[in-house]
């Protein structure tokens, strides 16, 4: 039976919660959350949102700060727009309930983070994404309007394919209807339409082996709209976190907020000495892609396969309050960051670039908008600077919802879409051809597709990507579906995709930094 509403959202991060929350009054909404509802790249945003708030700041500082960390690929009038729009953004999260620090005073606790040259996070406590879908899943739980289908996985958005057409690149308007969705629950793959979709389905860090991301993080809208020929771009800025907690026994990764670094923490080698001065003056401070490369570098002279974070000279008492849950995770490994050091290592944490988008979120396929960590909007350039994300993600979700609101009584659901045709598939059975896969396109990642690359090692990477690619494609045609061969059908696609962008770029810049275009110095280009 096919489900049918003004407006679709897959994914329920901030960006989709944000969306369904800004068009519910204006019609229906089905929300596609692939696990639970809470459940979402955001939930583990530990750091903050930036804004500007309070002089000594101002937007054009903040402005400056992020055209400096994206190396200049950033697309200036989308920054200051969302820059611009921030103050009015962060109010309307406030007035959803969200609760952001404050001093004594009343005013807001704000930190700071690598590339920012004022004081200008708001967090709360260190879990603020976990405050702020506490906040938003409260309301839209309570909107009549919003019909919320959990535990439903998003295989394929609907387009003039899926009605016969031969759909390239070069066709001519490609418009989205809906999407496939599969509810395991049945095994039923269900035919959701509506007028406007919302793409927010956020990160894909499980394309690599050690990533902060959750493992729901798969990549699923980038693929369905790069199988779908939309454009997608500058997916070789992948944004590794410099300090993730080194721990072998969890995955995926334990997050060390770029804001304990804010608030004094220094980053050392084993034997406590500091590094960073020998790579940026901003020192721990630096921008991510720098302190990234710094720590991969300082591993390789001394063969150690972590660095630390030193949060010892602090004070004690503000940094447990600050950091209750880095210092409860910490000690319930035996570190007392209070006395201990903090063993980190940068893992995979966020996807640059995306499904392309304008300056209202609209994708290249007509009906169909896209934003927060799926989407480029052209905000990070190059390198992302911290806390950036939720920002866009909050301003892009009501920047779209306006155009949405707009436009979608002048569309109607397209009335002739076949339904999931799934004949001629079988129970597959052997579920070692899809876990071993996994394994083997995380380890390419890894291992050639990383901090630093080479041409050689895209080129390997790209070949044997190729061979998994294809045997995954034949278990695909004829296999009953299941999340677990979708999720690795997109992780192929994005992965494939990151390494044919990087294989397209000639020369080091920001995330991509290249061993064929530099002098092999680790100093920022």
């Amino acid at each position: 039976m096919q489900k049918r509403s003004d407006f679709l959202v897959i994914g329920s991060g901030i960006t989709g919660l944000i969306f369904a929350l800004k068009v519910a009054d204006k019609g229906k909404v089905n929300l596609i959350s692939k696990t639970t509802l809470p459940e979402s790249n955001t939930r583990y945003a530990q750091g903050g949102i930036a804004a500007v708030m309070y002089p000594p700041d101002s937007i054009e500082k903040h402005v400056k700060d992020t055209l400096d960390c994206g190396r200049g690929l950033c697309n200036e009038s989308i920054v200051r727009l969302i820059i611009g729009e921030s103050p009015d953004r962060i109010r309307d999260l406030i007035n959803l309930g969200t609760q952001f620090d404050t001093d004594h005073d009343g005013k807001y606790n704000l930190g700071r983070e690598g590339g920012h040259s004022e004081y200008r996070v708001l967090h709360h406590k260190d879990n603020t994404g976990q405050e702020i879908i506490r906040a938003l899943e409260k309301k839209v739980r309570e909107h009549p309007n919003i019909e919320i289908f959990e535990n439903h996985f998003a295989i394929e958005i609907i387009t003039q394919h899926h009605l016969g057409h031969v759909v390239t690149k070069h066709f001519p308007g490609i418009k989205c209807y809906g999407t496939y969705v599969l509810n395991p629950a049945t095994g039923k793959v269900e035919t959701f339409l509506a007028k406007k979709i919302l793409m927010a389905t956020g990160g894909a860090g499980m394309i690599y082996n050690n990533t902060t991301n959750p493992i729901i993080a798969t990549g699923d809208g980038v693929a369905m709209v790069h199988r779908a020929r939309g454009i997608v771009e500058n997916m070789e800025f992948v944004q590794f976190h410099p300090t993730s907690l080194y721990n072998l026994n969890q995955r995926p990764s334990f997050l060390i907020t770029e804001a304990i670094r804010g608030f004094g923490a220094v980053l050392k080698t084993l034997d406590g000495k500091e590094f960073m001065h020998k790579y940026d003056p901003r020192k721990s401070l630096a921008p991510r892609d720098v302190v990234a490369r710094a720590i991969d570098q300082e591993m390789k002279i001394s063969g150690d396969d972590h660095v630390c974070l030193d949060c010892t000279q602090l004070n004690s008492d503000e940094l447990i309050n600050k950091f209750p849950t880095i210092f409860e995770k910490c000690l319930s490994l035996g570190i007392d960051i209070r006395k201990d050091m903090i063993p980190v290592v940068p893992s995979a944490h966020y996807i640059c670039g995306g499904i392309k988008t304008d300056a209202f979120g609209k994708s290249s396929i007509i009906n169909l908008y896209a934003a927060g960590e799926c989407a480029s909007t052209g905000m990070h350039g190059a390198n992302r600077m911290a806390s950036n994300s939720l920002l866009e993600a909050l301003v892009m979700a009501n920047r779209a919802a306006e155009s949405a609101v707009q436009e979608f009584n002048k569309t109607e659901i397209y009335e002739n879409v076949p339904d999931w045709n799934a004949e001629g598939t079988v129970l597959n059975e052997e579920m070692i051809l899809i876990i071993q896969s996994l394994r083997e396109v995380q380890s390419i990642m890894s291992n050639y597709v990383g901090i630093v690359r080479s041409n050689l090692r895209l080129k390997r990477a790209f070949n044997r990507l190729n061979l998994i690619f294809r045997e995954t494609e034949e278990l695909y045609i004829k296999s009953i579906l299941s999340p677990r061969l979708c999720e690795l059908r997109n992780i192929i696609s994005v992965a494939y995709l990151v390494i044919k962008h990087a294989m397209k770029r000639t020369n080091s810049i920001g995330l991509h930094y290249s061993l064929d275009y530099s002098d092999s110095k680790i100093e920022d280009l």
